[in-house]
């Protein structure tokens, strides 16, 4: 095969690859999930750069797809983190702000499976002294299972009805309760744990780019008058006064 033939072949190739990205959902909101991006089209940057962009303007709906949750489990925790962080005449709530959206997605991600930390023995109890930490043999996926059912349990037990269901006030009972660490888990990790787990997540699905589901229009950040990711500040950076602007979300930097 002569070596302009070679270089036919690979070249169809890569557009048949290209073509089948655009298709199949492998990159959503302008980023590629999991490096398969990579993997089908080699090292060449200037690829990346241009198959992101093209899927940045397909794949609106990304941010309310459901990937680990199941509709009854995305009820629970939409109902808890919005008692986490409500909405008041400061800006919008977590319900609002789509943050179960975020917690979703990193949960079905490397964060959800601890896929990059040590998982192995030996465990230690909590008590056991504050260095060590928690210690647990679950990943996160399995905690938000767990915590996901212990809410309804607890609903189910003192209202006779889910955790969504009740009112907002024993919703915060319930969470107050778990924050303490009086309600059991059915594994081996503390009710007050997965709290902090949850509240933490509830965070940064506020304040997160919007890329990651959540801080929906970037709303988290205009409360607090976060620029965003802006390409250069040289234009203002010796000006006196105060200069505000809208902010922007990395997704923002395709769109040119």
């Amino acid at each position: 095969m002569s070596e302009q033939e070679t270089k036919n072949q690979f070249l169809e190739k890569r557009s048949s690859r290209r073509k089948f990205i655009k298709n199949s959902g492998l990159t959503v909101g302008g980023v590629v999930l999991g490096g398969a991006l990579g993997s089908l089209l080699g090292k060449d940057s200037t690829e990346v750069t241009k198959e992101s962009h093209v899927a940045s303007k397909s794949s609106t709906n990304y941010n309310q797809a459901l990937m680990y949750f199941d509709q009854a489990q995305f009820a629970t925790i939409e109902a808890a983190t919005e008692q986490i962080f409500p909405k008041t005449d400061a800006g919008p709530g977590a319900k609002e702000l789509l943050v179960t959206y975020y917690i979703d997605h990193q949960l079905a991600g490397n964060w959800g499976l601890n896929a990059k930390e040590y998982m192995s023995g030996p465990f230690y109890p909590a008590e056991a002294t504050a260095l060590f930490g928690h210690q647990t043999h679950l990943n996160r996926q399995q905690i938000f299972d767990l915590g996901i059912e212990a809410l309804n349990a607890e609903a189910k037990k003192q209202y006779d009805k889910k955790f969504a269901e009740v009112s907002d006030e024993e919703q915060i009972a319930i969470l107050t309760a778990m924050e303490a660490g009086e309600i059991t888990l059915n594994g081996a990790v503390s009710s007050s744990y997965f709290f902090k787990l949850l509240k933490s997540a509830t965070i940064e699905g506020v304040y997160s780019d919007p890329l990651y589901g959540g801080n929906k229009d970037m709303q988290g950040w205009k409360m607090k008058n976060f620029p965003g990711h802006q390409m250069s500040y040289t234009d203002i950076i010796e000006k006196e006064e105060f200069v505000t602007f809208e902010p922007k979300s990395l997704n923002s930097q395709h769109n040119h």
